[in-house]
């Protein structure tokens, strides 16, 4: 797969990735699809968005998981009066006690770690909020006209609650389509929420192993774009997010539904996000059951709908669905 890597070595790293979904399930009960998505959007090198409503454990989850991961951790609790150089950084005045001479150092904010738990994200204004633009994109910040790079791997994990809306900002569409996949958290089944009452009211406590350090991570990202996709299968993604717009779709219902479509940028996470959960599934190349998994989450937040389609309860999910019912898949595959 790759010339740094032996046929050896390539094996142990991914056999550590299911070992690392059963450290975070010591601690996480039931969420296997909400885990899965998370690790394929950190083997894509992306960021995510979680949306739920509170007590689904979105930061246990996070939390957990820079636990297993062996990766500095760093969690924002996003305020309405939360200021950029909070998050950023800012410059100090110090002082050379031998010299007597002041200068001014930059002190690196809570941006500067491996996975940032941004709790809360559209609870603050959104001069703080595009902050993170530069980022979560170009993996440096940029203070005083000085460019400071961030550690790697750096992923944004970002969490909101989509029933509460006073007092909140909602994120703009340029900054959501900035995060890979967006993940929608909801309640636990019935045995699930019997496992989580009996296992988090005693006095046991899971003890969460370091599974992957942050080298052998940024091996599986490199392995990720190795991963083998058909030439047919790309033309399929593509018709797929073309058949989005409104101006260029065949479909009816996109025309009656959908107010804007998604860009290429949505096509380009859909088959690395389908490259990593091959990868995650132990497979070297793309099926068509990677890229109908993975279109969910990484179309939901790229689709608008209109005010017909809200008035009728349609939801982008819906869309996708009848997307992949409609579009003809690669008849060699």
């Amino acid at each position: 797969m790759t010339a740094e890597l032996t046929e050896k070595e390539i094996k142990t790293l991914l056999d550590k990735l299911p070992q690392l979904k059963n450290e975070i399930q010591k601690v996480i009960v039931g969420q296997d699809h909400i885990l899965d998505e998370l690790l394929v959007a950190f083997l894509a090198g992306g960021h995510c968005l979680l949306e739920g409503v509170p007590g689904l454990a979105k930061t246990l989850i996070v939390k957990t998981m820079s636990q297993a991961l062996k990766l500095a951790f760093r969690r924002i609790q996003f305020t309405p009066d939360l200021m950029p150089t909070d998050i950023v950084g800012t410059e100090i005045l110090e002082e050379d006690h031998a010299t007597g001479k002041r200068f001014f150092k930059f002190n690196k904010g809570p941006l500067f770690a491996n996975i940032i738990l941004a709790d809360e994200i559209n609870r603050t204004p959104p001069k703080t909020q595009s902050a993170l633009l530069e980022a979560m994109q170009e993996f440096e910040v940029t203070y005083g006209g000085q460019t400071y790079p961030l550690d790697k791997p750096f992923f944004i994990l970002a969490t909101q609650n989509p029933i509460e809306q006073a007092g909140t900002y909602p994120l703009p569409e340029a900054q959501l389509d900035r995060f890979l996949l967006l993940i929608k958290i909801g309640y636990p089944t019935d045995k699930e929420e019997f496992d989580i009452l009996n296992r988090t009211t005693g006095i046991q406590k899971a003890d969460v192993q370091a599974i992957i350090t942050a080298e052998e991570i940024q091996q599986a990202q490199a392995l990720v774009r190795q991963v083998n996709i058909n030439e047919d299968l790309v033309r399929y993604v593509s018709q797929i997010i073309r058949s989005t717009r409104p101006d260029t779709t065949t479909v009816p219902y996109i025309k009656e539904w959908v107010r804007w479509g998604a860009g290429p940028r949505a096509g380009q996470a859909l088959i690395l996000t389908a490259k990593a959960r091959a990868l995650l599934k132990g497979r070297y190349a793309v099926l068509p059951e990677d890229i109908h998994a993975m279109a969910y989450p990484v179309l939901r937040h790229r689709i608008l709908m209109n005010f017909k389609a809200e008035a009728e309860d349609i939801t982008s999910d819906r869309v996708t669905e009848e997307l992949i019912k409609v579009i003809e898949r690669p008849k060699a595959l």
